[in-house]
């Protein structure tokens, strides 16, 4: 084999190597799931898929029944079995607690927490939220009705809406989704944030997780933190914050 020839066969196997080592980094990542949270559905995410979908990813969006956390788990599981590569997973409030738990599963490489639980080992929604300090609201829960929670529609445009228009927000209090009474109460076992990538939304005027856990939350998981002003649904009210910041992880910024 003369020196041309080797030096040719070289470049092949180098260029390869690389090729290879692409198809499985973040910046090769195109498919994304959404996880939304309890009282709403995977409707509330259409800002954020319109643009991804625009900007080139394939986009699946999660209907987890928010009967439970294992229910959830196992829905996400599910839809994650139909793509054909990596995937970033992306969770809304509630939601948070899902990845952490359903971010175990092979083909994800990267998380993604909008104003959301990164829920440690053992822990809970319940439990996070156990200790307020003062100033701080409380989620304007009802009492369980037959197993299920809802928020006080009246309370919910301030408490999960406050930056949206007054109808957007009544609509989402008025097509609420009931959210199992033991849901909040279940636990992550191995949260998946201690080995991916990691990203955080905070949002600045949520009245439903306290900037002060969420910030807390996002700096134990070592993630990659952006905030943004907007309510608990900042990812109705912003999404192109949202967006960007996705985009951002799969990219592997």
């Amino acid at each position: 084999m003369n020196t041309k020839t080797t030096l040719a066969a070289s470049a092949m196997l180098a260029f390869g190597s690389l090729s290879a080592q692409g198809a499985d980094s973040p910046a090769a990542i195109k498919n994304v799931v959404l996880v939304h949270g309890g009282f709403v559905d995977g409707s509330g995410w259409r800002g954020v898929y319109n643009i991804l979908k625009r900007d080139g990813f394939n986009v699946i969006i999660v209907q987890n029944p928010t009967t439970s956390l294992a229910d959830d788990v196992k829905a996400t599981h599910n839809v994650l079995a139909t793509l054909d590569g990596p995937a970033v997973l992306v969770g809304h409030s509630y939601g948070g607690v899902v990845i952490s738990e359903a971010g175990n599963d092979p083909k994800v490489r990267a998380l993604v927490y909008i104003t959301a639980f990164a829920a440690d080992g053992g822990e809970s929604v319940a439990s996070i939220l156990s200790n307020p300090q003062e100033g701080e609201t409380a989620p304007p829960f009802l009492p369980p009705q037959n197993g299920f929670l809802l928020l006080d529609r009246a309370k919910f445009p301030a408490a999960f809406a406050g930056d949206l228009k007054p109808l957007e927000a009544e609509f989402m209090a008025d097509s609420q989704v009931p959210w199992g009474m033991n849901t909040p109460g279940d636990k992550v076992t191995n949260p998946a944030w201690k080995t991916h990538k990691t990203y955080y939304l905070v949002s600045t005027d949520d009245h439903m997780i306290p900037p002060r856990v969420q910030r807390m939350m996002a700096t134990r998981a070592k993630a990659t933190i952006v905030e943004s002003h907007g309510s608990h649904a900042v990812y109705v009210s912003h999404p192109k914050v949202v967006a960007d910041l996705i985009e951002r992880a799969a990219k592997g910024s």
